[in-house]
């Protein structure tokens, strides 16, 4: 390709991702579903309480683990309503890929979500699920916190982190093109907006939550003009929370500190591939995906909150899942939403399971199953009133 050619391509490419980042273009509001999907009709909605929160329950093991939380909820009578909804990927008008409007309509209101696993088959020809969520919500913040499980013991103790990312551009951006055959070039797109944003949050929510400090994870060492530009905005944000402190260290250094005392760390704070990865390493340090929650704040007060673990489809239907990891998203979602009298009661009820290690899943330690294990919690939940 010309020197020329090849300019007003990138040229393109950028115009039409900072469009979609301000948005200017919008998606086409559409009457029906298109291709071929199933009808999603008389969705369940489960009609306990006053907020109604929308539940994507996901694939393979995700309604066995949806119905848990649910029948947990339901003893611990949290005032909440559930709207049920999946989500695959469908082509709308012009071909682009899409949520289905229903699952949309439900988030557009509800302004709250849970989900479970989603799976994105390889060679689908659309892209992952959990990214196409990202961007139909502009859901900015990716936040998990690792703390230390009393009674689930790993080679590390007393980890209390929290790593959040930014949920939207990086390498993530999807800008990747054929060069020439054989060479293939992918776009790391950095905002100024984008960057700036994600601190302000990080910093909000480490004052909001008693946490001390905030560190920015970087690469501006090599990356200059990128993550010297995230860097730059995290800089300036911590002139305005002088009562946090404020480090900054590059990834592999984090990597290195964290595997041999994740305890000098409070909040993280870092751009979309290496939170993708240093989030799943501190998942590690407390027992897995398994017992990690996690969160999605996004823009116009939308929120997302799921198990980030995979669909265990070699599991599905055979009542060996555990749920602790969607019930402790759920947690983080009853917070979110202020109910912290629920939250607490679940989430001692599901610490005191797990400490007791008398009813425990196969991946807990134990030989119970995803039934039990839930109806345990529940009794601790009732015995809690």
């Amino acid at each position: 390709m010309a020197g020329n050619a090849w300019r007003s391509t990138i040229c393109k490419l950028l115009e039409r991702y900072g469009a979609w980042i301000s948005g200017q273009r919008k998606p086409k509001e559409v009457s029906r579903i298109m291709g071929a999907v199933k009808s999603q009709t008389q969705p369940r909605t489960f009609s306990r309480g006053m907020q109604t929160v929308t539940i994507i329950p996901g694939d393979g093991i995700g309604p066995e683990i949806s119905t848990s939380v649910i029948k947990i909820f339901e003893a611990a009578k949290v005032p909440i309503q559930w709207e049920e909804r999946n989500v695959t990927a469908i082509k709308g008008p012009g071909g682009k890929w899409m949520i289905p409007p229903e699952a949309k309509e439900s988030m557009d209101k509800s302004k709250i979500g849970l989900k479970g696993p989603l799976k994105t088959p390889i060679a689908a020809g659309h892209p992952s699920m959990n990214l196409l969520l990202r961007k139909t919500f502009d859901l900015y913040a990716n936040v998990r916190p690792c703390v230390s499980i009393e009674g689930y013991k790993t080679p590390y103790t007393d980890v209390d982190l929290v790593t959040i990312r930014e949920n939207t551009e990086g390498e993530y951006s999807g800008i990747e093109h054929v060069i020439v055959d054989g060479v293939v070039q992918s776009i790391k797109l950095i905002t100024e907006e984008a960057s700036r944003r994600i601190a302000e949050y990080a910093f909000e929510y480490a004052r909001n939550n008693q946490r001390n400090s905030v560190t920015a994870v970087h690469k501006a060492n090599i990356m200059r003009m990128s993550d010297g530009l995230f860097l730059r905005k995290c800089r300036e944000v911590a002139e305005n929370f002088k009562d946090v402190k404020f480090t900054e260290m590059y990834l592999d250094t984090v990597c290195l500190n964290m595997v041999q005392d994740p305890t000098q760390f409070d909040v993280l704070v870092m751009p979309n591939l290496y939170g993708d990865i240093l989030s799943d390493l501190c998942a590690g340090l407390i027992g897995g995906l398994g017992v990690t929650p996690s969160g999605n704040i996004g823009a116009n007060g939308v929120a997302i909150f799921e198990s980030v673990h995979g669909t265990a489809p070699d599991i599905a239907g055979m009542d060996l899942a555990n749920p602790t990891a969607l019930l402790l998203s759920a947690v983080m979602m009853l917070r979110h939403m202020g109910l912290h009298g629920h939250a607490k009661k679940i989430e001692t009820a599901c610490f005191d399971t797990i400490r007791d290690k008398k009813v425990l899943t196969k991946d807990l330690g134990g030989n119970s199953k995803c039934s039990e294990f839930t109806a345990e919690i529940c009794r601790r939940v009732q015995d809690l009133d």
